[in-house]
């Protein structure tokens, strides 16, 4: 009996340990892992202040865990066998197909906000079409069976019916904000690709031309016609392999038109910065911030909703619009906690807040959206 269990471990150890190198060497040839970057582009990250040489990573502007108690093993456990019975909603949630036509109707007074799910959002700005986190696909990453499943099979959108974009602004190199797929779609329709230090060189090897690719460091700004761009940090962490943890910048994004100013948290976890971004760029007409995808051990990289709120209060914004929900589950709490918990919070600290469904466009100055529809 002893040499069975012996024979039948080894056996389900070579198994498991095949699986392994086969999913390792899957994902390294897989151009949805992007670029590396070159000896010259990591010189050019000593300068920026947030990069440790020893260390070879970027780091936070405070000491950040990406763990704060438990083991990824004891997380994934949990994932496994103990997520809420209502992790996923039981059917498609409910989308307003987003007419194409109607993007090109627009005034440079007028601003826009379309959320599509998860954080991926068209932002109408002086004149401009600015997309932001464009994660437009129905699978996510090399591996799809593995990663989270969307819950609507399609989108308000797709990515080819999108007008001429503006500018693509890029929070973060993970795959439910940079999507290999949605980038080789939008490409040649996109003017610039404005994205964290370090990203470059995945959009660089997708086929995005280096003219059209500005690398962008925490307190940088780019201009367009009628706007500012200003790269402004998030508390997170960044990879899309095995062996690249944080070998790429992660950020907050600010808008800001000569009347309307719109911000953008990214992912990561509450700190100091969102007070002080609010001290010298706010106040804002709209914040769009993270709220979903929370869990006790990431309580450093992600935010819990009434933690978003009080991000939203620091930023002096107007009106909050949760994203980084109503996609995907890659956490353990039900799927419509977040924004529940969110517009509990709201209510409580008299913050405006609009929920609007997928493909919803949501414009300043007109009644904005607060159906509790989920």
């Amino acid at each position: 009996m002893r040499n069975f269990l012996k024979k039948l471990l080894m056996a389900t150890g070579g198994i498991l340990g095949t699986l392994l190198i086969a999913v390792v060497a899957f994902t390294s040839l897989s151009p949805q892992l992007g670029g590396t970057p070159t000896k010259a582009d990591k010189a050019a990250y000593l300068k920026s202040g947030h990069y440790d040489a020893q260390e070879d990573k970027f780091v936070n502007l405070i000491p950040t865990r990406e763990m704060t108690g438990g083991s990824m093993p004891s997380v994934m456990w949990k994932f496994l066998f103990h997520k809420s019975p209502q992790a996923a909603p039981p059917a498609p949630l409910p989308q307003q197909p987003l007419d194409s036509l109607a993007i090109t109707r627009k005034t440079p007074e007028m601003v826009r906000v379309t959320w599509f799910g998860h954080s991926a959002s068209l932002i109408e700005i002086a004149g401009q079409n600015i997309l932001l986190d464009p994660m437009l696909s129905v699978k996510m990453g090399p591996v799809s069976w593995a990663t989270p499943k969307r819950y609507n099979p399609s989108l308000a959108i797709r990515p080819e019916q999108l007008p001429p974009i503006a500018a693509v602004l890029i929070s973060h190199d993970h795959y439910d904000h940079l999507d290999y797929a949605t980038i080789r779609k939008i490409k040649d329709k996109v003017g610039h690709f404005y994205v964290p230090l370090g990203i470059g060189p995945h959009l660089l090897a997708w086929g995005v031309p280096a003219a059209r690719i500005t690398e962008m460091n925490w307190g940088d700004s780019a201009t367009i016609p009628g706007l500012v761009l200003r790269c402004t940090p998030s508390r997170h962490f960044s990879g899309r392999g095995l062996t690249n943890r944080n070998s790429t910048l992660w950020c907050s994004w600010v808008m800001q038109a000569p009347a309307k100013r719109v911000f953008y948290t990214g992912d990561g976890g509450y700190g100091p910065h969102f007070a002080a971004i609010g001290r010298q760029y706010g106040p804002f007409d709209l914040a769009l911030v993270e709220c979903g995808q929370y869990n006790e051990s990431w309580a450093e990289i992600h935010m819990k909703p009434e933690q978003s709120v009080q991000a939203a209060r620091d930023v002096r914004a107007a009106v909050m619009l949760p994203v980084h929900w109503g996609a995907f589950t890659e956490s353990l709490h039900a799927w419509n906690e977040p924004v529940t918990r969110a517009t509990a919070e709201a209510a409580r600290l008299g913050q405006p807040i609009t929920t609007p469904h997928l493909g919803e466009p949501v414009t300043l100055g007109t009644e904005l959206p607060q159906q509790r529809w989920w």
